[in-house]
């Protein structure tokens, strides 16, 4: 019996058993009826429960999204319109940002994005690298030639290793020079400082005051652990290595007079030029079969660097260049942020070639007017 079931006891004869049609139906019917009493209540709980599980774990899009109209609240009239327009197309919907400046006067060409340029900056990623190449070959920690072992059998050289974006290398680098040198070149080459002459939007990204405690000085030589980056000062820093050394005030003409009396502001010369070939020949070589090569254009192919990695509230892409080799025209920056797996240093050069490859449609680098030769003879970019 089961507790607090009611009971009926139902008399039949014999006769009326054996007699009966419905003597096999009857058993079936109070079966029936007793399982609707006994699990009806809990299965209408189960299905109440399911439902409500299946409502609580509705997959919610939360954070930076991948994708944007990246172009929404910029004032860009007196930007390049050939520039402006080659990057907007590169960037298409993708959520980022944009800087294109003239290596050879600081001129800030256009802005996509100034809500994202002007903000307070992002980790660098592994575009820090050239910067810790600079202060290795100065110091004389490395030359060229110098291999360093960043695997049980693996050696590289400094031009390997910017080629691949190898961490260990740049790693190793940070450990041998130490924080206080690491952060000292950061400075010199503009890290941590405000790059523009008059412009009141701009924030100076920031450097640590001491080692990351993720990683140390090794983390923040190869990945800019602790630093914060905008894309304006990215896009400085590579324009003094494509100019041979002068960083210039960026200025960023916001009317027909400014452009007219445009003059370039030099803020300091680095005696650096000695240098740079190798580092260079490093950033070539990622484009031609590094981690860059997602860039390459050909004729007026550019020299650059890829930066991967994570912030607190999302992904982040960086990829940094200049064109043409010969005779720098333009440097360009490009950010991009999002959730999405596609967010990635390599992706970004991507985006930097579609820029690339409509300024050539246009014929932006035919009657360049800059002679200044920036390969060394040593570089061997055919692979």
């Amino acid at each position: 019996m089961i507790p607090g079931l009611t009971t009926f006891n139902i008399r039949t004869s014999n006769r009326q058993m054996l007699s009966s049609p419905m003597r096999h139906l009857k058993p079936l019917f109070f079966a029936g009826l007793l399982s609707s009493l006994i699990f009806a209540p809990h299965a209408s709980a189960a299905a109440t429960t399911v439902t409500k599980r299946a409502a609580t774990h509705r997959p919610v899009v939360r954070g930076v999204p991948t994708f944007a109209d990246s172009t929404t609240g910029d004032i860009a009239t007196f930007d390049d319109p050939v520039v402006r327009q080659a990057a907007i197309a590169g960037l298409g919907h993708y959520n980022g940002s944009v800087v294109a400046i003239d290596p050879n006067t600081g001129r800030i060409l256009t802005i996509v994005n100034q809500k994202l340029a002007f903000s307070s900056g992002f980790i660098p990623c592994s575009t820090i690298k050239p910067v810790i190449a600079v202060a290795a070959l100065e110091e004389s920690v490395i030359t060229r030639d110098t291999m360093i072992k960043v695997a049980p059998r693996l050696y590289l050289n400094l031009v390997e290793a910017l080629a691949h974006s190898n961490n260990a290398f740049f790693e190793e680098l940070g450990r041998r020079m130490g924080f206080e040198t690491v952060s000292r070149y950061a400075r010199l080459l503009g890290l941590g400082e405000l790059t523009g002459y008059n412009l009141p939007e701009e924030q100076p990204g920031a450097l640590p005051s001491e080692p990351p405690k993720n990683g140390g000085v090794a983390r923040m030589s190869s990945f800019g652990e602790g630093i914060q980056i905008t894309p304006l000062q990215l896009a400085s820093l590579v324009s003094t290595l494509a100019n041979g050394g002068t960083i210039y005030y960026l200025q960023y003409p916001r009317s027909e007079a400014e452009i007219a009396n445009f003059q370039p502001r030099i803020k300091r010369k680095l005696d650096i030029e000695s240098l740079l070939p190798d580092i260079r020949d490093g950033m070539l070589a990622a484009v031609l079969y590094g981690t860059a090569r997602l860039s390459y254009v050909g004729d007026e192919q550019a020299l650059g660097k890829t930066g991967t990695c994570s912030d607190s509230a999302s992904r982040v892409g960086w990829f940094v260049s200049y064109a043409d080799q010969i005779h720098p025209k333009i440097v360009i920056a490009v950010l991009m942020r999002g959730q999405n797996r596609v967010v990635t240093g390599p992706m970004a050069a991507g985006l930097a070639g579609r820029i690339y490859r409509r300024l050539d449609e246009e014929n932006y680098f035919e009657n360049s007017t800059t002679p200044k030769p920036n390969l060394s003879a040593k570089t061997t970019a055919s692979r």
